[in-house]
């Protein structure tokens, strides 16, 4: 049996007394793995040794992204090893709907629902959720949490932070015309800002 491609073992060979390092490469997956070194030499029998790596506990991360003013799909990600991933919501102004399904692992996947193939077993892998951010109509920058859940329980944040519109003014109608008695009449402003009549 060959030794497990994530062991490594130094030195690999020798001669008479010794003493050999087995260590291991990163673990990300959730799960613990296991193998066999088999220890050889001539005229005796094999001698297997059981090597088995401690699993990565369950974790999420969430990355933060920024949105343009003028709005549009702006992508959210992410890395955890977790089997079902739920995303919601959290604090903030910014109007949004999250999608129905997310990208995990290279696979489309329904929000909440178990990841196809369990990625997250072996190794973490990465996630994006795409987001549609309408036009920013306000002269304030708005920002809105994005909460991912592991099956676990585990949760982290990520924050959509949208630059401030522009500011804008209109008013209607733009010619007026008064009575000699000076009766008032009335123009309606329309704005996302201060302003002032001169």
């Amino acid at each position: 049996m060959a030794k497990p491609s994530w062991a490594t073992t130094t030195p690999s060979s020798g001669s008479g007394n010794g003493t050999v390092n087995v260590s291991g490469s990163v673990h990300t997956g959730r799960s613990q793995r296991s193998g066999a070194l088999t220890f050889k030499a001539t005229g005796v029998t094999d001698i297997s040794v059981a090597a088995t790596q401690e699993a990565k506990p369950e974790f999420v991360t969430v990355e933060n992204v920024s949105a343009p003013k003028g709005g549009g799909n702006v992508t959210v990600t992410g890395a955890s090893n977790s089997k079902k991933m739920t995303f919601t919501l959290g604090t903030g102004a910014l109007t949004i709907t999250l999608p129905d399904t997310y990208t995990a692992g290279g696979a489309s996947t329904t929000n909440g629902a178990n990841i196809t193939g369990d990625p997250g077993a072996t190794a973490q892998y990465n996630f994006s959720l795409v987001v549609n951010v309408p036009a920013n109509a306000t002269t304030s920058s708005l920002a809105r949490a994005i909460v991912a859940t592991t099956d676990g329980g585990q949760q982290a944040s990520g924050t959509i932070t949208q630059a401030a519109g522009d500011p804008t003014l209109s008013v209607t109608p733009t010619s007026i015309t008064l009575t000699a008695a000076g009766t008032a009449v009335s123009v309606a402003v329309t704005s996302n800002t201060n302003w002032t009549v001169e």
